[in-house]
């Protein structure tokens, strides 16, 4: 469930019909639309947002779309501030930002990955949109800052960015500016000039002041709009204008509190008292004000107030709720703690008692702590956990948890063991294991087992009393939890059992949370149908509570164990399933749909469909990385990297695991095929032995190394690497070596039933054997291979060997053994290695990929969109293009295109 918005936050205030026209900041305003970002940068009372609101009237009269935004201090949680971008864009693009939204609402999903989908939408929007973010300087959490620079690096053309605020955001101004797409207005721009003082005093405020008394008054206050506020208002009913303008000393910024003071003084006591009361909030509106002072009549004052002029924002268009201007507040506020230091905690606790009873826990939890009655504070925190959890607020709560005494929250075992479940979500296990204890000693009280000098002194507090329930099985959750992240395997399991024991029968999350715990560690060591087992419990309680998005992201972790069993169609029927299940709740928008397809393509590669390989990845990039989990972008470019092997593109496939690398996430999964193991095979494919012996010096692999599961993939890889080196050298030792690893690692993967990996180890055998010139030993262990391989349909793990493997498959076939399996290996082979090339008249014949690119040079893309077409980086494009000039004899595109046509290269690459 969301949390709800303020909507006033997303009102553009209402300009004033009073104001000066202001022509030369709209006109820059107004070419500033071209470029990414408008800054608006000045101190207080300059008249920012009196500038902007002004403008924006003008752009919506003119039919542009607009949307504003204005932030506090509350905005540093990077989900509040997002979740209150999106709604902003919506009042001006409806339906901007459903799958951002979606993403914000699901557990650890990248920030990347919610504006991804964002951008993705503005992308598609027909119309321009400005957007504008008011007081921006109260943004100091760097998680929102470095997620500003990602938007504003990717912003769609027809998003133009606004922002005003105090001091300069912490975003890359420079790089913008060089750029030339950056406008800025400065406090040297908003200081009124003469014409516009004497248009403000004399025909907005309707003073009769002479040109030397406006010219003197604008000089003493240099155009500061605020100063020339607080004096027109003092000069007001006054006899002796003159002298008052004499006196005036504008350049003191002192002078604001002063004009200030005066003002309040003037005001009626009722008036005054009002201000005073109502400084404490951050918005007002009739009910709020009444229930805060005590007094009727509190919608009647607002309106009397903007009347007067009295700095007072309205925030709606039916002027429902307003703000204090922020100096005029500031200064509300020191004097009420001045005059009635006293009355403030009572002030605060009536607007929190009004918020909680309107629906608004955020509000009634900041005006609680602000009146310091923490107690009413960590009750209220404690209710509203639940809801700020789903909307993953939890920036928020660990503020509020950090500002209630720590006595308190000991006192509270639910309290207690949300601050736990807080700690572990921003990663920090520092103080977790201290407030599980706190909470299971208060549960040994409650159950009368609570003895000794652990015994708590005082009385336990508890309201809510539902998660109370649910405590002890929370508890052995989240020590399970804690034990995974510390490594502790043995300890995981114990309390992820004692979970499921100790849990209710309705807590299905809590119940799915410990079976995925189980799940982990029984993978990680290699019981896979152990593993299987835990994780499809886990999935059918994420269901029965609703958690679609959760349940794709296990669907990941089952099919990687069938696939690992050697079951490929197993593997897939659970890809297909899980789609069919985002297509009934919410499509593709829903998050974990893109690394079904990334899935799917993975098994489709090894059965050696590579066009349906390359046609699930396509898709899985179409949906967008907002659909896809964490571990999404290096997962599809770690398949695409083995279709580009696959299709011999080794160069393209090493650049794909670079960039895997690069934006590896981690997660709870253990990682049972490391980037840098698969790097290692494409550069023993490179013919790059010294790179991949690099590889096993930098892991410490060893052949008499001990085995375990996370360890095997590394493993079989060593072996392939010796088996490399013994190629290269047969006189050492290496095949020994190899072989030797082999037979241990084939008896670990076959008392495991990992069916996947004992038939690779049983191919590398036969190639072993084969090295060595035992024929007949070589093809008994491809004949076992063949026998568990078939039924799945694997292919590549065959075809990819190349030719020494095709003479052993051509040997096995003459023995009558499998021949209609036998003979499709042979033809996928053939086809990926050993069909000739298309006559070019070259001496040096282009490869198959070469003639893609030269193809693609003929046409009218760019080197970028050749790159995205074929899926490939920019490097790799390059390193091809290369090539092909280097064939042709040519220097250039244009020259490398007519050469081709001479050749007739590009038809027949056309007709291919």
């Amino acid at each position: 469930m969301a949390v709800p918005l303020l909507e006033t936050k997303l009102h553009v205030p209402r300009p004033r019909r009073s104001l000066v026209a202001r022509a030369r900041l709209s006109e820059r305003l107004g070419r500033g639309v071209e470029s990414a970002l408008t800054l608006v940068s000045a101190p207080a009372g300059f008249g920012k947002t009196t500038l902007l609101t002004q403008w924006l009237a003008a752009a919506a009269a003119d039919g542009r779309s607009t949307a504003w935004l204005s932030l506090d201090e509350r905005d540093n949680d990077p989900a509040v501030f997002w979740t209150y971008l999106v709604a902003a864009l919506k009042t001006a693009a409806p339906g901007v930002g459903d799958g951002a939204l979606a993403l914000l609402q699901s557990p650890q999903t990248p920030i990347d990955a919610v504006l991804s989908a964002l951008l993705n939408d503005l992308s598609a929007i027909p119309d321009d949109v400005v957007l504008v973010l008011d007081d921006f300087h109260v943004i100091e959490g760097r998680e929102v800052q470095d997620a500003m620079t990602f938007l504003l690096e990717h912003l769609p053309a027809q998003l133009h960015l606004v922002i005003a605020g105090r001091v300069d955001p912490a975003l890359p101004l420079a790089r913008l500016r060089a750029r030339g797409e950056l406008v800025e207005i400065r406090a040297a721009d908003l200081r009124f000039t003469p014409e516009e003082a004497a248009g403000y005093l004399n025909g907005a405020m309707g003073l009769a002041l002479t040109a030397q008394d406006v010219v003197v008054l604008e000089g003493r206050t240099e155009g500061w709009i605020a100063a020339l506020q607080l004096a027109a208002l003092s000069m007001q009913g006054r006899g002796d204008v003159s002298a008052f303008i004499a006196g005036f000393a504008g350049d003191d910024r002192y002078i604001v509190d002063y004009l200030a003071e005066e003002v309040l003084q003037r005001q009626p006591e009722a008036v005054r008292r009002f201000l005073l009361q109502t400084a404490i909030l951050d918005r007002l509106s009739g009910p709020l004000c009444d229930a805060v002072t005590g007094q009727d009549g509190g919608k009647a004052m607002l309106a009397a107030l903007e009347r007067g002029n009295l700095f007072l924002v309205p925030l709606d268009d039916r002027r429902r709720w307003y703000r204090y201007h922020q100096l005029f507040a500031d200064v509300l506020r020191a004097h009420l703690l001045d005059e009635r230091p006293d009355d403030v905690p009572d002030l605060h606790l009536r607007a929190s008692a009004w918020f909680e009873q309107h629906g608004e826990p955020s509000e009634a939890i900041r005006h609680a702590l602000a009146g310091e009655d923490f107690a009413r504070a960590a009750d209220l925190v404690e209710l509203a956990f639940p809801a700020m959890r789903r909307s993953r607020q939890e920036v928020t709560v660990r503020g509020w948890l950090d500002a209630i005494p720590d006595e308190l929250i000991r006192v509270r075992p639910v309290l207690s063991v949300n601050a736990v479940g807080v700690l572990l979500v921003v990663g920090e296990i520092e103080g977790v294991e201290g407030r599980l204890r706190d909470a299971e000693r208060w549960l040994d009280q409650a159950a009368g087992t609570s003895q000794g000098p652990d015994a708590p002194a005082r009385e336990m507090v508890v309201v809510d009393h539902e998660e109370f329930a649910r405590l002890p099985g929370a508890i052995e959750v989240y020590r399970a939890a804690l034990a995974l992240a510390r490594g502790d395997a043995p300890g995981c399991v114990q309390h992820a059992r004692r979970a499921l024991e100790l849990s209710l029968e309705d807590d299905h999350l809590g119940r799915a949370s410990a079976a995925g715990f189980l799940g982990l560690t029984s993978w990680a060591s290699g019981d896979l149908e152990a593993a299987h087992r835990s994780w499809s419990e886990c999935v059918a309680g994420l269901l029965r509570v609703g958690h679609v998005a959760d349940t794709l992201g296990c669907t990941i972790a089952l099919a990687d164990i069938r696939t690992a069993q050697g079951r490929l169609g197993a593997a897939m029927r659970a890809y297909e399933q899980a789609l069919q299940l985002a297509t009934e709740h919410g499509g593709p928008v829903l998050r974990g749909t893109a690394d079904m397809y990334v899935g799917m393509s993975e098994v489709h590669r090894e059965r050696n469909d590579l066009r349906a390989a390359t046609q699930h990845l396509l898709r899985s990039r179409e949906l967008g990385e907002h659909a896809g989990l964490a571990q999404n972008p290096y997962r599809w470019r770690v398949a695409m990297a083995r279709i580009r092997a696959a299709e011999g593109d080794l160069d393209g496939a090493a650049d794909l695991l670079d960039e895997a690398e690069r934006v590896y996430a981690s997660d709870f999964f253990p990682e049972v095929r490391p980037v840098p193991a698969l790097r290692a095979r494409v550069r023993l494919a490179q013919g790059q032995l010294g790179e991949a012996l690099g590889w096993v010096r930098e892991r410490g692999l060893a052949a008499t190394d001990d085995l375990r599961y996370l360890r095997e993939f590394e493993h079989i890889t060593l072996a392939r690497v010796l088996l490399a080196q013994y190629a290269t050298e047969p006189a050492g030792g290496s095949n020994d070596e190899a072989t030797g690893l082999l037979t241990r690692l084939l008896e670990a993967a076959e008392q495991g039933a990992r069916t996947g990996s004992v038939i690779e180890i049983l191919v590398l055998q036969a190639l072993a054997q084969q090295a060595h010139g035992d024929l007949p030993a070589a093809l008994a262990a491809l004949h076992r291979a063949l026998t568990l391989a078939e039924p799945a349909g694997y292919v590549r793990i065959f075809v990819d060997e190349g030719p020494p493997m095709a003479a052993l498959l051509r040997a096995i076939a003459k023995k009558g053994f499998a021949r209609n399996y036998v003979h499709r290996l042979l033809a996928a082979g053939t086809l990926a290695a050993d069909s000739p090339p298309v006559a070019q008249g070259l001496i040096d014949p282009l490869s198959e990929r070469e003639q893609e690119v030269l193809r693609l040079l003929g046409t009218d893309l760019d080197g970028p969109e050749i790159a995205r077409e074929l899926i490939v980086s920019l490097n790799t494009l390059r390193s091809h293009t290369k090539n092909i000039y280097s064939k042709l004899g040519v220097n250039n595109r244009r020259a490398a295109v007519r050469r081709a046509e001479e050749l007739d290269l590009l038809s027949r690459t056309r007709n291919r």
